[in-house]
Order: C-alpha cells, then structure tokens, then sequence
C-alpha cells in the first residue's frame, strides 16, 4: 500500500493507474489530477515537516 503524495489517501501499488517516476522512485496516485498536481510541483508535495509541527 502506498500513500498518494498529494491528498495522502491509500493507493493499491498493484492496480494503481496513475503513477510516476521521481528522482529514481515510483509514486502511485490516486487520480489523474493528483498525479498532475505532483507533476507540476513536486517539492511541494515532498517537504518533509519539521518534528515539532506533528504535535
């Protein structure tokens, strides 16, 4: 199971439609519009929160 870097939703690797090659790695998709979302600003979706924001 894969998280859509997007809306964060659950994507099924195996059956999933839309996804795309980054920087050697595969990220799967919920949608199309997800997937170009991605595609046109892909650091965005990849930013990783600093610790302290989780709280």
């Amino acid at each position: 199971m894969a998280i859509d870097p997007v809306c964060k939703m659950d994507v099924e690797e195996g059956g999933a439609q839309h996804r795309l090659e980054y920087q050697g790695k595969t990220y799967y998709f919920c949608s199309a519009a997800c997937r170009n979302a991605f595609e046109k600003s892909p650091g965005k979706y990849l930013k990783e929160k600093p610790w302290w924001k989780f709280w």
